[in-house]
């Protein structure tokens, strides 16, 4: 069974294709005036082996092969995500995302994760709900149907309050200009009034669960970040980072947003637009 459906993955290897055109070096040469130009591993097989990382969450070991060893995949991660191609990645999704779809931008909710990271890290820290393990924070907004706008990584003892400034930043650079005050959806944990204050100077109108109220009564529009959690969760890699290097945890933040955009894409370009390759949910006979 492959690890995405091709329907997935083709899509985002031709954009990561496209982006990472820069970063090749040159291709083998018989010519090579010391006779030891070691070929070039494709970038579609590193590709496909970064992506069994991030479906299953494993070692790098222990999804090696022989024709791409485990420092061949952590040195081109590494090339990759210096070069910000997961951020450009998940840019080029949402984009595509709004032409067909249209992004749903009038209500926004914002919530942050906490998840493991056993190895530590630069984005670790002490987890206040796992016994104080070190863990990581993602901090994602999402529009009004779950869509990741924008994310980025902590610790895990970073309280969500002083995340939301950069998360709902980074919103304008990667999908430009937002509506006339629109309406954030957070829960009771940023019921302060400086988040308030923060809202107001960039424009946001809030709804914010109150302390000390029942949750359910007050749930409003923020379901859709709790689901959109969940979708990354499904990814192992996202669950138990065990890569120590903060650029590399928000390199498959972004491409696991990336997957997520666009599986939302096809499932709803379906029932909109026909196309001869279009996925379909029936079962071959």
């Amino acid at each position: 069974m492959p690890l995405l459906p091709e329907s997935l993955i083709d899509p985002l290897w031709v954009e990561f294709a496209a982006l990472i055109e820069a970063e090749r070096r040159p291709e083998f040469d018989p010519a090579h005036p010391w006779g030891c130009h070691r070929r070039r591993i494709p970038d579609r097989l590193v590709f496909e082996h970064v992506l069994a990382a991030l479906v299953h969450g494993s070692g790098y070991e222990r999804i090696a092969t022989p024709g791409c060893s485990d420092r061949t995949i952590r040195r081109r991660l590494a090339q990759w995500a210096a070069a910000g191609v997961g951020e450009q990645v998940l840019r080029a999704a949402l984009a595509g995302y709004d032409q067909m779809i249209g992004l749903d931008l009038d209500d926004l909710s914002a919530d942050g994760a906490i998840t493991k990271a056993p190895c530590g890290g630069e984005g670790a820290g002490c987890n206040p709900v796992d016994r104080g393990k070190q863990g990581t924070k993602r901090s994602v907004v999402c529009d009004g149907a779950g869509i990741p706008l924008h994310l980025i990584s902590a610790r895990a003892n970073d309280h969500d309050s002083p995340l939301l400034k950069p998360t709902l930043i980074g919103i304008y650079d990667m999908i430009g200009p937002l509506p006339e005050r629109p309406c954030l959806h957070l829960d009771r944990g940023y019921d302060s009034g400086k988040t308030r204050d923060l809202l107001e100077r960039l424009g946001f109108d809030a709804q914010i669960a109150t302390k000390g109220r029942p949750a359910p009564i007050q749930v409003g529009k923020r379901w859709p970040v709790e689901r959109t959690h969940s979708w990354m969760n499904g990814y192992g890699k996202l669950r138990r980072f065990t890569d120590r290097r903060k650029i590399i945890v928000e390199f498959y933040l972004n491409l696991a947003a990336a997957l997520t955009v666009i599986r939302r894409l096809i499932n709803r370009a379906r029932s909109r637009y026909r196309w001869t390759t279009r996925p379909t949910t029936r079962r071959l006979r």
